[in-house]
């Protein structure tokens, strides 16, 4: 029972401490002109790396077949799989049989090439 009270007693004071110093903090940064801060951007979305050979290009569908090898940042063995592309211009980029180093990034219904090089 000593023991429950204690607890009890002790998270009682550790988060009455807690909320005067976030009220302390939240004091202090009133006077700020906050005018000045720089704009939060949102966070980019995270691009892969990837070198493949062009296995098929379908402009209709929108998607450029590649057998790529592996992608360390996904942790994905090498594999053969479709792409689509996120500008028309690209496809310029894509020849059945070339080799073919892209950024990809994970779209809303897949991934999507947005650089060929």
């Amino acid at each position: 029972m000593n023991k429950a009270v204690f607890t009890i007693v002790a998270l009682a004071t550790t988060l009455s401490s807690a909320a005067v110093l976030a009220q302390q903090k939240t004091d202090e940064m009133k006077g700020m002109d906050m005018s000045r801060m720089p704009a939060a951007s949102a966070p980019a979305a995270l691009s892969h790396q990837a070198t493949g050979i062009v296995k098929k290009v379908d402009t209709k569908s929108g998607v450029v077949t590649l057998t790529h090898e592996p992608v360390k940042s996904m942790n994905w063995p090498a594999m053969t799989m479709g792409f689509q592309v996120k500008d028309k211009m690209l496809y310029d980029k894509f020849t059945v049989g070339k080799k073919v180093d892209v950024e990809f990034v994970k779209g809303s219904k897949g991934y999507v090439v947005t650089t060929v090089k």
